[in-house]
């Protein structure tokens, strides 16, 4: 892997794993496009990709160090009897964790079948696109009532409606944090505070991701391992900057329906591409 490529590839996941536009769906399809192949039976890329996903970890960990210091005691308070918010929340995240993690062991090998025909995934990030637009309608009346369910108070059968939506995203093209924020609008958040919690729920599933398959991190070559580092700290910075972009954006007026729009534009584009030169793989 060239160094131009690695810096490309691990800049683009930083990127479109939180952005709600799908990184599945961009590995797969910008490369290819590109022209750029992915050799999947290469020894580095499982190391390569295991640091990606452990440097994007970091960056939401990083950028949210104190909520999470905040509902870790709580979550140890819970267990000793003690109620409070951050208790309640950390219950929540762990409620919305476990519909996604458990339907991504049990069919991960019917999943990855659909990774191998680019035109699927393509109409997926239109079809990511589409609810994107329909989630910023629902967003729009949502903002015009006074009431926005706060993440303390977030009912556990509401973060369970959230947690299942992350189950779309293991299908290339949709997004985690975009189905995660639409369901939050849905459930009674505001912009920020679904955009909040999309980031909290992910962190355990992304961070996850990555330690099952430490193992052949560490087992890896002196090159492949210092291209996994490099990829990694490249990752965790672009992750941490989208991270700080996205809250802004959606602490002011930003909407889904930008990210939407784009989805529609880059899924049709890339639609019609493969289509024109007959392209699968």
């Amino acid at each position: 892997m060239s160094l131009a490529f690695l810096v490309f590839l691990s800049v683009l996941q930083g990127v479109t794993e939180l952005f709600p536009v799908s990184s599945l769906g961009h590995t797969l399809l910008v490369p290819g496009l590109l022209g750029l192949r992915i050799d999947e039976h290469a020894p580095q890329l499982i190391p390569f990709l295991v640091a990606l996903h452990l440097g994007t970890a970091v960056a939401l960990l990083w950028y949210f160090r104190a909520r999470w210091v905040a509902i870790v005691r709580g979550w140890f308070g819970s267990l000793a009897g003690h109620r409070s918010d951050d208790g309640h929340l950390a219950w929540a995240l762990i409620i919305g964790t476990i519909p996604a993690g458990l339907v991504g062991l049990l069919a991960k090998k019917h999943i990855e079948v659909m990774f191998h025909d680019l035109r699927i995934v393509a109409v997926a990030l239109m079809l990511n696109g589409v609810l994107l637009w329909v989630g910023d309608r629902v967003q729009r009346k949502r903002d015009a009532q006074p009431r926005s369910e706060s993440l303390e108070k977030l009912t556990f059968g509401r973060a369970a409606i959230v947690g299942l939506a992350q189950i779309g995203a293991l299908i290339p093209g949709f997004s985690r944090s975009g189905l995660t924020m639409i369901a939050g609008v849905g459930a009674g958040m505001n912009a920020s505070k679904a955009a909040e919690f999309s980031f909290l729920l992910g962190t355990p599933i992304i961070f996850a991701a990555g330690l099952l398959e430490v193992p052949k991190l560490f087992h890896a070559g002196g090159q492949q391992l210092s291209d996994a580092l490099l990829g990694g700290v490249l990752t965790g910075i672009a992750a941490y900057l989208s991270i700080r972009f996205l809250m802004h954006y959606f602490e002011g007026k930003g909407r889904l329906a930008s990210f939407g729009v784009y989805c529609l534009i880059a899924g049709l584009a890339s639609l019609i591409w493969l289509q024109m030169h007959h392209q699968v793989v």
